[in-house]
This record gives structure tokens, sequence and C-alpha cells, in this order.
């Protein structure tokens, strides 16, 4: 094959009756990530008590679990209620990189959020010269631009490969399984690929263990009500991180590292978890354990319990 114009999802091909159940499922699965992401951001865009760095920092990150999501969930549905499992070679690329900016982009917001708590926690005499309105857009702005830049260049490699193969053993475009259909040398791309891995994924990471670890060492030396406090808002933050990180390992290491004979639904599971759990937990941790949200939304689902 001289070079694919077109690649075929093969997960797709044979799956019978059970595509419309899986269909149902999808459908329903993000109608709610949708629905309980919107209620995020409307409380705290409507709210002006919300219009906090910690608050902005949530609402951020329930607006790129709709734009990850909105990468994903319309193809893969469409895929299920069609007979012709193809997309073109571009619009793969495109897909890859919108899925693969939402996933850095994860871990750049709970970055910023980390360093948030941290300073709050840290330097709360300070914590309001430091995280200025000004400070905290420049802040989103650098932390959100530099992963799509970073896979906007690995897309346009991945997209100059010649390409002798194009069946796709996933439900979405992933640039590595991609890039593994090539009958050229892929080692620039793997190593930009691993480049890209260690700045949006481990880099911040580290910071943010380095954050939490501060904190924890700041509240064992402070009183229950001070340490309370702390945990109220940095547990959230800690279940959102550890839950998308166990997602990411999860996809990394069925592309990248290890082939695994496992059965073909499980496999899929782990290599979607990230574009499925994070975006349905996220907003219900936050709605359920930060009581200013809570109150917010529960007026936005019922406007009349408030009125006298």
């Amino acid at each position: 094959m001289e070079n694919a114009t077109y690649f075929y999802f093969m997960l797709f091909e044979n799956i019978g009756y059970i595509k419309y159940a899986l269909f149902i499922l999808g459908f329903i699965l993000y109608c709610a990530i949708i629905f309980f992401n919107v209620l995020i951001i409307l409380a705290i865009l409507l709210e002006r008590t919300l219009h906090q760095p910690m608050y902005i920092l949530i609402s951020c990150l329930s607006v790129n679990s709709v734009f990850g999501t909105a990468a994903f969930f319309p193809r893969v549905l469409t895929d299920l209620l069609s007979d012709i499992h193809s997309i073109s070679h571009e619009v793969c690329i495109f897909q890859s990189f919108v899925i693969f900016t939402y996933a850095a982009n994860e871990y750049t917001i709970l970055m910023l959020m980390a360093f948030d708590r941290f300073t709050a926690i840290c330097k709360p005499l300070q914590y309001h010269n430091i995280i200025t309105p000004k400070f905290l857009t420049i802040l989103i702005v650098i932390n959100l631009s530099y992963p799509m830049i970073l896979l906007g260049i690995s897309g346009l490699l991945t997209l100059k490969l010649k390409i002798c193969g194009n069946k796709l053993f996933k439900v979405y475009c992933h640039s590595y399984e991609i890039a593994k259909l090539s009958c050229e040398n892929t080692i620039i791309n793997n190593v930009f690929g691993m480049f890209i891995i260690i700045v949006t994924s481990v880099i911040p990471l580290s910071l943010i263990f380095y954050s939490y670890i501060k904190i924890l060492i700041i509240c064992q030396r402070s009183s229950s009500q001070f340490k309370g406090k702390a945990y109220q808002t940095c547990i959230p933050h800690i279940v959102v991180l550890l839950n998308f990180s166990v997602a990411v390992i999860s996809d990394v290491t069925l592309s990248r590292v290890v082939t695994l004979n496992l059965p073909v639904g499980l496999s899929v599971f782990l290599s979607l978890e990230f574009l499925i759990i994070p975006p349905i937990l996220n907003p219900l941790v936050y709605a359920l354990n930060l009581p200013d949200i809570r109150k917010k939304i529960s007026c936005l689902i019922n406007p009349f319990k408030q009125m006298p």
C-alpha cells in the first residue's frame, strides 16, 4: 500500500447486536458528562463568590472535559451505528491531537491547582499578592498553550509519515498506533512522543507531588481546625489526580510499554478509561465535596428553592 488515505477501526467489526447496547450506554454517559460539567461551569460562572482561583481552575477542568470528550463520543457513537468504520488520515490526526491535548491539559490544570493550594496553605499571608487575576490568567494561557504546540508538532510529524497499513485496533485515533503503521523509521516520532509525555505528564506530576508533600508537612504542624480546612480543599484534587493518573498509566502501558494478552473488552476499557471516568467523576467529586459549589448547583437545579 503506497500511503493510506483512510484508516479502519477494526474493533467495530463483527460486534453484532451488542453495538446497540453500547450505543445507548455511550449516549447516556456522554449526556451525563455534558450535563454535570456544564452545571459546574454555570455554577462558577454565575456565582460571583466563586470567582476565585481554585474555582476558576475547577471550571477549567470541566471545560477541558467537554473539549476532550467532544472529539471522542460523537465519533464513536456514529461508528457504532455505521456499517463503515473508516476515517480519513487528516481527520484521524486531528482527533488524536484533540484527545491528547485534553489529556495534557488535565495534568497542567491539576498542577496549577496544586500550586494554588500550596500558596494558600503554605503562604497564606502572601496568597493574594501572588495569585492575582492577571498572574492566574497568564499561568492558564501558558500552561494550556504549550501542550497544544507540542502536540501540534507531533501531529505534523505523524502526518508526514509514509503509511503502509490502514487497520487501527482502537476505537479512536491514537498517534502512536498510527506511527506503528508507518513503513519509515519513526525514531524521531517516538523520541518526541516520549519528550511530550515527560513535559506534559512527568514534570507536572513531580511538581504536584512536591506541592502536596509540602502541604502535608505544614498540616502536621498545624491545629486540627486548620488541618481539617486544608484537607477539605485538597482531598478532592488528590482524588481527581489519582483517578486520572491511573487511567493515563493504563493507556500508556497498553500502547507503549507492554503487550498483554487481555480480553478485548477489558483492553478497550483500559485504553478508554481516561476519556470516560475523569469527565464524569470530576464534577461529582467537586459537587459533593465543596459546599459552595454544591449550594449553587442546588439553586440551578431547583431555582424555586430560594424563593420565599
